[in-house]
């Protein structure tokens, strides 16, 4: 028995569908176009949704890395990576029993 551990787009599309009554392709869309946005705002500056958290973009230097098996060196280039910081409001919906 396989458990799965991760929660898709698609499984987001599902449970739109399934709680607001919507057909899975408008789900689908509404969830690629809420995704497409953030992503766009993200790349002008950092983005705060109110009550649940904010996406920044974090600029990463080259580095070294380091094959753990072969034990090879490598460069890993620099690149912009996203993060998201949850706000406290949601962490206390979380955290509260």
């Amino acid at each position: 028995m396989s458990i799965k551990n991760n929660f898709t787009r698609k499984d987001l599309s599902k449970k739109i569908s399934l709680n607001m009554g919507y057909s899975l392709s408008i789900s689908d869309k509404l969830v690629k176009e809420i995704l497409n946005i953030i992503l766009t705002e993200v790349k002008v500056n950092s983005v705060y949704l109110k009550n649940i958290g904010t996406f920044k973009i974090i600029k990463k230097k080259e580095r070294i890395g380091r094959n753990p098996k072969s034990k090879k060196e490598f460069i890993i280039t620099k690149r912009n990576s996203i993060s998201f910081i949850c706000s406290k409001n949601l962490l206390g919906k979380i955290n509260d029993k």
